[in-house]
């Protein structure tokens, strides 16, 4: 399975600005800028669609883990903060921190921890930060 999304730029860093648009159509000439990244702009920005991305792929991770030990949430809600720091090299994202409030009837303390860690380290988004980054470019004239 794959999914794709596509970014257009116009311009420098600071005064230019792009469009975000994925291939479900959820996100469409999305608008992007320094501003909506750095300050607060009117838009969206990478970390931001990261902290979605954690968040939902990880809660979901978290609802066939419980279903595994025999438990179904009646209530799973996770928030998602990227931090993005400037480094001495650049920025960097420097962690994903999740939020997670549950209500899962009959759940122990013991297998709902579980469950939360082994949603936590096999969601496929969180297994990306460790992932290999290929890529293929070209310069047209």
């Amino acid at each position: 399975m794959k999914r794709n999304a596509s970014a257009q730029w116009r311009g420098d860093l600071k005064s230019g600005s792009g469009t975000l648009s994925t291939s479900s159509g959820v996100l469409s000439n999305s608008a992007y800028s320094f501003h909506t990244r750095f300050e607060d702009g009117k838009g969206t920005n990478p970390e931001e669609l990261l902290a979605a991305a954690h968040a939902g792929c990880f809660t979901m991770a978290l609802s066939a883990q419980l279903a595994q030990a025999g438990f179904t949430a009646e209530s799973l809600e996770t928030t998602c903060t990227i931090s993005l720091e400037k480094q001495p090299d650049g920025f960097a994202i420097t962690e994903s921190h999740l939020e997670l409030k549950a209500r899962v009837p009959g759940a122990t303390q013991d297998a709902f921890d579980r469950a939360v860690q082994a949603a936590k380290t096999g969601c496929p988004v969180s297994k990306l930060y460790k992932a290999n980054i290929s890529l293929n470019y070209t310069l047209e004239p």
